[in-house]
């Protein structure tokens, strides 16, 4: 199938469809005319590197598991290993995010817990030295 058919399948710019064959995640079949020929079973490996990305697999971590997925032996096992190993990833971001969360919402009630009559510096220094000192996430 040639290009703009598998970009109105698939829902990407042929653009898109381009550069993953340039990342040699799909590949191409070359016509006479220069045109290329998809394989019909690129709507389905696009459809894999889509969802992949969406869950926040990098363009090289796609090519592995492309590749394993080509690869006969061991494939499931690797697979598995990919996802598992992904998930973890996504679970140390979150409590990184967590983390984050809490810190930004001690500075905001400390912000928020101005004394009366203390500006803004005052206040700013207030909250670093309280920082400093290992109170400010407590604080949440």
């Amino acid at each position: 199938m040639k290009i703009g058919e598998l970009a109105r399948r698939t829902g990407l710019s042929a653009s898109r469809i381009r550069f993953y064959e340039a990342s040699g995640l799909i590949e191409a079949r070359r016509l006479g005319n220069g045109y290329r020929d998809y394989p019909e079973q690129a709507v389905r490996a696009l459809e894999i590197i889509t969802c992949g990305q969406q869950t926040g697999f990098s363009l090289e971590e796609m090519r592995k598991l492309t590749r394993a997925s080509i690869d006969g032996e061991g494939r499931h096992e690797r697979l598995l290993t990919s996802l598992k190993a992904k998930v973890a990833e996504i679970e140390a971001l979150q409590q990184r995010l967590a983390h984050n969360r809490a810190q930004l919402l001690a500075v905001i009630a400390g912000i928020e817990a101005k004394p009366q009559g203390m500006d803004c510096d005052e206040n700013a220094q207030r909250l670093i030295a309280d920082w400093q000192h290992g109170e400010g996430a407590s604080k949440a």
